[in-house]
């Protein structure tokens, strides 16, 4: 794709945010859209896959800081209008001037455009006019997110998980040359396989990607049938991810060289995948503690006793010390979760006072008795003095 190309596209509009959104708020509409249009769940839907790869491109370089910033910076100098005007006085079919001409220009000419090269070559691949640049410079494949949902004992011990993933791939049928098996490219006679052409323009000399190979130094007259010429096709595939122990509600894992191939024989992009945790019935997490709370009687707080506890691997015995207050916290060590490193965390047992809802005319009696027998003694010290204004 030419440098023209790349830049009368909307990625903003794509994706369906504001060119001021957040990286969150990029995030958010790439998933929706991605899920929306995925091919596992659009079979045979052509517009589908077609919608598919547009917002995966838009958030390819939306995503990515140093991208995002070099797009908008050449949006604001070309306008955000379609390929060939980008805003400039005779910038139309018929018009004089091309904005090819300053992509590949020198950084030194004079006019007030030196260094735009510069700051457009991390989105179209190569330097701008630097000398021996050339627009067919290889490029690292783009990152690629996908999900998995795992239980809540998975995150705590860790698991081992097959992933079903369809994206961007080299096309197994040309090996990523774009050409139909049992033919090749072919060097592009108009550039000599640099991707660039110079031409005069005035006085001055401009480079600029070659329209006959559209800068990739190369022409494939008969394009693969699986990729049309791209080298690159969407396929799905079966990864095995490892899930580590401790792993936390919407922690991403990285898959190095997972994500889409690159371009030009350069290093594929990563896979990151986000892990959603379903919560527990009875367990809750805070780092590397797990919690509980635990109903018990007024009697085994007041008398103190001993209860039994479940643990995500069976049960303890746990001592409660006479005259335990509701809501207080004990300490189970080593019952947490585990950590390959070696750390380790605890069971936070939370005491909580079960009130009965009704009582028979035995409980009753008794609990009557017991509140006679405390007459005198004043739960709430401190509030009555408040209220006798002592």
């Amino acid at each position: 794709m030419s440098a023209r190309e790349w830049i009368g596209k909307d990625f903003y509009r794509e994706l369906g945010v504001s060119s001021d959104a957040t990286a969150d708020e990029i995030k958010k509409a790439y998933r929706k859209l991605a899920k929306e249009n995925h091919p596992d769940a659009n079979a045979g839907n052509a517009e589908a896959e077609k919608k598919f790869k547009a917002v995966s491109e838009a958030y390819g370089v939306l995503s990515d800081t140093s991208k995002r910033k070099e797009y908008d910076e050449a949006r604001r100098l070309f306008g955000s209008g379609g390929p060939g005007g980008f805003g400039f006085p005779g910038g139309g079919a018929g018009g004089g001037f091309d904005v090819g001409d300053i992509f590949g220009q020198a950084g030194q000419q004079q006019g007030g455009f030196g260094g735009l090269g510069d700051i457009l070559g991390g989105l179209f691949g190569r330097r701008g006019a630097a000398a021996g640049a050339t627009a067919n410079r290889p490029q690292r494949g783009a990152d690629v997110e996908t999900d998995v949902r795992i239980d809540f004992a998975e995150a705590v011990k860790g698991a081992t998980l097959p992933l079903r993933l369809s994206s961007p791939a080299t096309c197994s049928t040309c090996g990523g040359n774009g050409a139909k098996p049992g033919t090749s490219p072919r060097t592009c006679a108009t550039c000599q396989g640099s991707g660039l052409v110079s031409r005069s323009q005035g006085a001055f000399a401009f480079s600029e990607p070659c329209r006959d190979c559209r800068g990739r130094g190369k022409i494939i007259d008969d394009p693969c049938p699986e990729c049309a010429g791209e080298g690159i096709s969407t396929r799905t595939r079966t990864l095995t991810v490892r899930i580590p122990p401790g792993v936390a509600d919407d922690q991403r894992i990285r898959l190095a060289g997972q994500g889409e191939p690159g371009r030009g024989g350069a290093q594929p992009g990563d896979l990151y995948v986000r892990v959603h945790v379903a919560p527990h019935a009875l367990f809750g997490r805070k780092d590397l503690d797990l919690t509980i709370t635990v109903p018990v009687s007024f009697a085994e707080l007041a008398l103190g006793g001993t209860i039994t506890v479940p643990t995500l691997e069976g049960k303890v015995s746990l001592k409660v010390p006479q005259g335990t207050a509701s809501g207080r916290v004990l300490r189970v060590r080593g019952k947490g979760i585990a950590k390959r490193d070696g750390s380790q965390g605890d069971l936070l047992v939370t005491l909580q006072a079960a009130i009965p809802a009704k009582l028979d005319d035995k409980a009753r009696e008794a609990l009557e008795a017991y509140a006679e027998a405390m007459v005198g003694h004043d739960p709430r010290p401190e509030i009555t003095e408040l209220l006798e204004g002592r």
